[in-house]
């Protein structure tokens, strides 16, 4: 896969730009899926804080900040179509700000609120802009019925709503609210409604291996996995380097640190 593997860079800012989201139009290899998966059937059954388990359970809902100790997973932020679009994307180098995986289990996954993700990196973190992009890969098939991301198209462009946009103050603070389904800023169904007459809605189904990005203010939500098909989704976001929060004050593994500029590299044997 070379760093023009996804295609057009100028046309995936453009489309980006407007919709804020943007499909890849090739999928990762099996190799890479079928690794990545390797990597969260282990991680998901180690006792460590980047584990998160759903609310009164030991249903595992997400993995954070992998990139930091699995090989896999840090090879895939370097991955060369990957770091070139979202370089592209924000105009200038980029490092990871974060690394998730959310997993909705068979019939026990529950659903993400309606909700902008700068809207906590803005509030918690203090990051100064939503110059950051977040990139998607499937690591399970996803249909309708098994939780898949919905997103408003164009809404990014509102800025954030219903959500006052002062930094909050450091201290006193759940980091758990904001990865659980009970999230601590979310965007009215009321609001979403009007916005989705006005703009519509796009459900992202597709094979394992199916990569997109999306922007950090587009209204997105996902539903419960109502199915007996698992929906991991990997999510990788790239922040530019000159919008790196100043003191970021959660977990490493939800905030990461290091704000060196990735250097591509696909020489990583999967």
């Amino acid at each position: 896969m070379g760093p023009d593997g996804f295609g057009d860079l100028l046309a995936a800012r453009a489309a980006y730009t407007r919709a804020g989201w943007y499909a890849l139009p090739q999928p990762l290899p099996e190799a890479v899926v079928d690794r990545l998966c390797g990597s969260v059937t282990h991680i998901s059954g180690q006792d460590r804080p980047e584990v998160v388990f759903e609310d009164g359970s030991r249903v595992v809902r997400a993995l954070h900040g992998c990139h930091r100790f699995d090989a896999a997973c840090a090879a895939l932020t370097r991955l060369p179509p990957f770091v070139a679009l979202a370089e592209t994307l924000v105009g200038e180098p980029v490092y990871v700000y974060q690394f998730k995986v959310n997993l909705k289990q068979p019939f026990e996954g529950r659903a993400w609120p309606w909700h902008q993700d700068f809207a906590f990196w803005l509030r918690e973190d203090g990051m100064p802009t939503p110059n950051a992009v977040n990139i998607a890969v499937f690591l399970d098939d996803v249909h309708t019925g098994n939780g898949p991301l919905t997103v408003i198209p164009g809404s990014h462009r509102l800025g954030l709503l219903d959500i006052d946009t002062a930094p909050r103050s450091a201290g006193g603070r759940d980091w758990r609210r904001h990865v659980s389904a009970d999230l601590e800023y979310m965007v009215a169904e009321e609001r979403v409604a009007v916005l989705a007459e006005d703009l519509g809605r796009y459900v992202a189904v597709g094979g394992r291996g199916t990569c997109f990005a999306f922007h950090p203010s587009i209204v997105h939500a996902s539903s419960n996995n109502e199915s007996a098909d698992r929906r991991a989704m990997l999510l990788i976001t790239y922040n530019a380097v000159g919008n790196a929060p100043p003191s970021p004050s959660r977990p490493p593994f939800l905030v990461d640190r290091d704000t060196t500029p990735l250097t591509a590299d696909g020489g990583f044997s999967w």
